[in-house]
């Protein structure tokens, strides 16, 4: 199912990007990575960014290619920023859509696809994304009772976990956990796939209740120089 996600965000790239001579085609980059070949593009990448520093299809590649969830994001909004009538502006701003709702911020989410639907109308990313945002009643539930899949040990007893990072790299994201338990706390991860890209969330601590949680996120993020939240457990 991923790859199917993943063929329809490259096939939107394709339809959706009107090549300008002042511009770089980053399209045949974008295939090598759809074929796999992802570390040869990274290897291509600091060229390309020394060549062309103010071109926004290689700002776009780069966010791509970043594995760090946060730092794409900072990317991605770059894009929208200084670049907003590039060609892969709404390409950005449906990958942070991505981001915010991988992260369980609902709300967040929402306001990208309703910035999407306004300033990129005819984006093919609409209805990628439509296909993943919650229904309002729907997001009122999961934040205020958290997933159904919750274990019955846990609606018993834990509520309330950290939402330390959302990572594409799941080596990131194992790293992230392996320091989590080599300091002695409890830390997991869950897969979340939005809008055909697939985040590896870092999940630590488990707490009965949100007072508790919320003590130990600032310890978390201050010792770790994170920016936690307080979730229900997923």
């Amino acid at each position: 199912m991923k790859s199917v996600h993943l063929y329809i965000i490259i096939f939107g790239f394709l339809l959706s990007a009107n090549i300008f001579p002042q511009d770089v085609d980053i399209i045949p980059y974008l295939k090598q990575i759809e074929s796999g070949n992802k570390k040869d593009v990274e290897v291509e990448l600091p060229s390309l960014i020394s060549k062309n520093p103010d071109s926004p299809s290689v700002l776009f590649l780069e966010g791509v290619l970043t594995k760090d969830g946060e730092k794409a994001l900072v990317t991605y909004s770059k894009i929208l920023d200084k670049y907003p009538k590039s060609k892969y502006a709404d390409a950005a701003l449906c990958r942070i859509f991505s981001y915010y709702y991988a992260a369980g911020e609902y709300y967040n989410a929402q306001k990208c696809l309703e910035d999407l639907k306004k300033d990129y109308p005819t984006s093919s990313y609409i209805k990628i994304a439509e296909r993943d945002i919650p229904a309002a009643d729907q997001t009122a539930i999961a934040e205020e009772k958290g997933s159904n899949q919750i274990t019955q040990e846990n609606i018993q007893k834990y509520k309330f976990t950290i939402q330390a990072g959302a990572f594409t790299n799941s080596q990131n994201a194992a790293a992230l956990k392996k320091n989590f338990e080599d300091n002695g706390f409890f830390s997991e991860t869950k897969d979340k796939v939005v809008a055909g890209t697939t985040f590896r969330v870092v999940y630590v601590g488990k707490f009965e209740d949100k007072e508790e949680a919320e003590n130990f996120l600032h310890v978390i993020n201050r010792e770790f120089k994170l920016d936690g939240r307080v979730v229900d457990i997923p």
